[in-house]
């Protein structure tokens, strides 16, 4: 009678030992498993993630993909286990799905993992030291000579006896507790395999473990005393996309590599793999209009195979292919070498997992929508320009403004070309990463659906506590611009209190112009902003009757701010267009310009809006700017006066000479010490109009001569040429 101690004796068990996401690695060991021919195969990876097996052969899974792990009350503490077409282990995946051989993970489950205090993995590199004791200085370097650029089904025992003898080095690093841990664990696994009947297992993991699981298993007594009371938390695994960049050890992903485009190429193209790479590189570089021929790429092969043969190798690697893009192809151009490794030695590619893949609700929605919207996730940037005036473009618009509600930025508004066509246009620029796949469980906990999330999300957001009225104005902004109609009726309510217990006039001046564009974008997009437009109007009753003491005694900086808000604030009544709030406004401007006792930059900008609406003439304004200019008031609060006038509109003074001729005047009057006091002032005013608009003013001042009833006398040449230089330069007039 056979027993079981028999049978698992009668077992063969063979352990690869792998580079993770090693194009070499990955195509030794699809021909090891061809010529060992296993019964069950064994993969370093989540033991909770084998329901998710079945998903490697279905229709839609392309990698570059990755085994998501998430704790479902917080989603943002995850893992990700990632692979790539030229990782091993996704070979190995294929390699049992196209043969029907059963297959399991036989790491600690991501409900373990996730528990850990530890970080857990090896400190340290061992292929440094291997790479160092070939002569090398840069383990990266090393495995794509010895490994990579071949595929030897033998070479999986010599990789498992260095690393044995690199485990047991004085000089190696120690393995940890959670290794020793995920070691015991996956022990445990080959037991249960074998006790479950398999005559022929095959377990590929990384090479560093391998020592640790050849040769016999021993009892199972210390490894179950090593994972007992394991700390555990309720996991959920999943597949989702993942990008060749964030293979790349330069995105922090500690099993990475640097080269995963390299990489993915050397495992597809078998045929002549340095002429098509090249090629891919010349084709790179066209499209950055850098003339390259194929003269150049012929060239260029002979130098890589010249450099391979010179270092003793059977094929160009990359450190040869890279040698000789910038020597032939960029003529030593490090910066086109550069834009080289980012699109082709890094590289881009978004994998994709089937429709039927476990996922929570509101990733199906977004999926569904974006089916709907033919919008697809690209992982580079890319511009999109959209027509709010077509039903699928608007929709479009929606989708993106209820993501960024939800904190997933696929969509960032620029400033597109088509800009200037008016508010019927929108630009964003998308690019998706991966790490959005755990935004997205995250964001479902406010919903199963992305309009539902986004209005719970801008809801709690506006009752949460110390919430300004510049939040409310634009939470409100967004709620239109995502069609979050159920919102904005909580919205409206809530920025109506916030406003009511706010007596901060300056508040009150920084809302108005956000909900100004509010309403604008709501009539836009065809939404009924009634009830916002009374907010707004309460809004500005109570900003007319508190300006007047919110603008007493301010110093020059405060002052400069207000000044900035009344402009912003007169700029949203005038797009608003509405007759009631627009007298209401003017008329608290006409009771500050006729304030004694408020800062000169404040009167003036208030009397230079009344004269830009039409409410005082030209005649008007000169005898206010005369009135500033007269005995009494200082040099400096003369100056400020100025600039609060003129500020941004230096034309003014070309086409009005009276003003102009009042301007003259007042500095022809200054003392020497006067006129160095308020010459960093006027050099501010000045300084911010257009250079044509100084030329302009120069001219005007030329042409026109003294104003009336200015006396010339006792002129001092040699003194007033010294004063025109200066003037000049102020106004930029070639001297």
């Amino acid at each position: 009678m056979t027993t079981s101690a028999d049978a698992a004796r009668e077992a063969v068990t063979r352990v690869f030992g792998i580079r993770h996401h090693g194009p070499g690695s990955a195509r030794s060991l699809r021909l090891a498993l061809e010529e060992f021919a296993p019964d069950t195969i064994l993969i370093e990876g989540p033991a909770d993630a084998d329901p998710l097996v079945g998903f490697v052969a279905a229709d839609g899974m392309r990698p570059p993909v990755a085994l998501l792990a998430y704790v479902p009350a917080t989603p943002a503490r995850a893992a990700f286990w990632p692979y790539a077409s030229f990782s091993p282990e996704w070979q190995a995946l294929r390699y049992a799905a196209e043969f029907a051989v059963p297959v399991r993970f036989c790491d600690l489950p991501a409900a373990n993992a996730l528990a850990a205090s530890d970080d857990g993995g090896e400190s340290g590199d061992p292929l440094a030291e291997l790479a160092a004791a070939a002569g090398y200085d840069d383990a990266e370097r090393w495995w794509d000579a010895v490994v990579e650029s071949s595929a030897d089904a033998t070479a999986f025992d010599a990789i498992t006896e260095a690393m044995a003898a690199l485990r047991d080095s004085p000089v190696s690093a120690v393995v940890d507790a959670h290794t020793l841990r995920r070691e015991a664990f996956m022990r445990q696994t080959m037991r249960k395999a074998l006790k479950a009947g398999a005559r022929r297992l095959a377990v590929v993991c990384g090479a560093w473990h391998a020592p640790a699981l050849t040769g016999p298993l021993g009892p199972a007594a210390p490894d179950m005393r090593l994972l007992k009371g394991m700390p555990k938390v309720k996991a959920t695994v999943t597949w989702v996309p993942w990008t060749h960049s964030r293979l790349s050890t330069a995105s922090g992903y500690g099993a990475g590599v640097t080269s995963p485009g390299w990489y993915h190429h050397l495992f597809t193209e078998t045929e002549q793999p340095v002429a098509r790479w090249l090629t891919k590189v010349a084709g790179v570089l066209r499209a950055h209009d850098l003339p390259v021929s194929s003269a150049h790429v012929i060239e260029a092969v002979r130098l890589a195979d010249t450099l391979a043969t010179l270092r003793t190798r059977a094929l160009a690697g990359l450190s040869e292919v890279t040698e000789a893009v910038r020597s032939v192809l960029c003529g030593g151009d490090e910066t086109m070498v550069r834009v080289v490794v980012a699109e082709l030695v890094v590289g881009e590619a978004l994998g994709a997992v089937p429709e039927g893949v476990p996922t929570v609700p509101l990733d199906a929605d977004l999926r569904a929508a974006m089916r709907t919207l033919r919008l697809k996730q690209e992982p580079t940037p890319k511009t999109l320009d959209l027509d709010l005036r077509k039903d699928r473009e608007l929709e479009r618009s929606r989708l993106l403004h209820r993501l960024r509600l939800l904190g997933i930025d696929w969509g960032t508004p620029i400033t597109g070309e088509v800009r200037n066509t008016g508010t019927f246009r929108e630009s964003w620029r998308l690019k998706w990463r991966p790490e959005f796949a755990v935004a997205v469980i995250e964001a479902s906990r406010w919903g199963p659906t992305l309009r539902i999330a986004a209005q719970a999300k801008i809801l709690d957001t506006a009752q949460s506590t110390g919430v300004t009225l510049a939040d409310l104005t634009d939470a409100l902004d967004l709620a239109l611009l995502a069609d979050l109609g159920d919102a904005t009726e909580g919205l409206i309510t809530r920025l109506e209190s916030v406003a009511a217990l706010d007596h901060d006039v300056t508040h009150l001046l920084a809302a108005l112009p956000g909900l100004t564009k509010t309403l604008r974008y709501g009539d836009v997009r065809g939404t009924d902003t009634e009830a916002l437009g009374h907010v707004a109007d309460g809004l500005l009753v109570r900003i007319c009757a508190g300006l007047p003491g919110a603008v007493t005694g301010l110093d020059t900086d405060a002052a400069a701010q207000v000044r900035a808000l009344i402009d912003a604030a007169h700029t949203a009544v005038h797009t608003r267009d509405d007759a009631w709030s627009t007298a209401q406004w003017l008329t608290a401007l006409e009771k500050l310009a006729e304030r004694a006792d408020v800062h000169g930059a404040l009167v003036g900008r208030a009397v230079r809006l009344l004269s830009d609406a039409g409410v005082i003439d030209e005649g008007q304004a000169a005898r206010r700017l005369s009135a500033a200019l007269s005995i009494g008031n200082t040099p400096a609060a003369k100056a400020a006066w100025i600039d609060g006038f003129l500020g941004g509109r230096g034309l003014l003074l070309v086409h009005d000479r009276e003003l102009l001729h009042l301007v003259d005047g007042w500095l022809e009057s200054l003392a020497e010490d006067q006129f160095v006091e308020t010459l960093p002032l006027l050099r501010r005013t000045f300084g911010a109009f257009e250079s044509g608009e100084r030329r302009a003013i120069g001219r005007a001042v030329r042409d026109t001569g003294p104003g009336p009833g200015t006396a010339v006398a006792d002129i001092d040449s040699a003194r007033g040429l010294l004063a025109m230089r200066t003037v000049a330069e102020i106004l930029g007039v070639n001297s």
